[in-house]
């Protein structure tokens, strides 16, 4: 019987009201959606792409192709949670017109050390997020990808995975060098 009731359950968002304005076409509400979303949207596709031009015409795209298949939003997680795995497909999709190949096995040739003391005079450094910030944006495209799409979208390694089509110990791996390729970029900064 609970099964029933789980069925019939459906995501309670803060601004449905504007939601179900979209869905019957109304392009003021189509408005006051872009507005409420867009900046963090845009983040998250910069922090794909990592060039503001390009992630401002993905967010072009996105909310468009969003408008245009509201009506598949079935509420079973945020419109936000929903419109986020737009952006990011977007995001990836134009980094693959790129003809990058971003989880080629050749090109790894980074060496991860084990759990150890080597980068310890970083606990001494002091880093605000805008160091943090630029550090990231110089990583190659394959680790700030993962990096991003874990540590700051929140997506858990099976999610990555599906996402960019590949293993979750790929992920995993990519996000551990993704880690220390940061701590090297930080401690040459510092």
């Amino acid at each position: 019987m609970s099964s029933d009731i789980n069925k019939n359950v459906f995501y309670q968002n803060i601004h449905q009201e504007i939601i179900d304005r979209c869905m019957e076409g109304d392009q003021k509400a189509q408005f006051q959606l872009y507005k409420l979303y867009y900046k963090a949207m845009f983040n998250t596709s910069l922090r794909i792409v990592n060039d503001t031009m390009e992630a401002e015409d993905i967010m072009q795209e996105a909310f468009l192709s969003a408008f245009e298949k509201i009506d598949t939003y079935e509420r079973l997680v945020s419109f936000g949670a929903w419109l986020k795995r737009i952006v990011i497909n977007k995001s990836l999709d134009h980094i693959k017109k790129r003809s990058l190949d971003l989880y080629s096995i050749d090109e790894i040739s980074v060496d991860i050390p084990e759990e150890s003391d080597e980068t310890g005079d970083l606990d001494e450094m002091k880093f605000n997020i805008e160091d943090i910030r630029g550090a990231i944006t110089r990583l190659p495209e394959k680790y700030r990808i993962v990096l991003s799409l874990y540590l700051i979208e929140g997506y858990d390694h099976d999610e990555i995975s599906e996402i960019l089509g590949i293993n979750s110990s790929t992920s995993r791996s990519q996000l551990v060098r993704a880690k220390q390729r940061l701590i090297n970029i930080l401690a040459e900064d510092y």
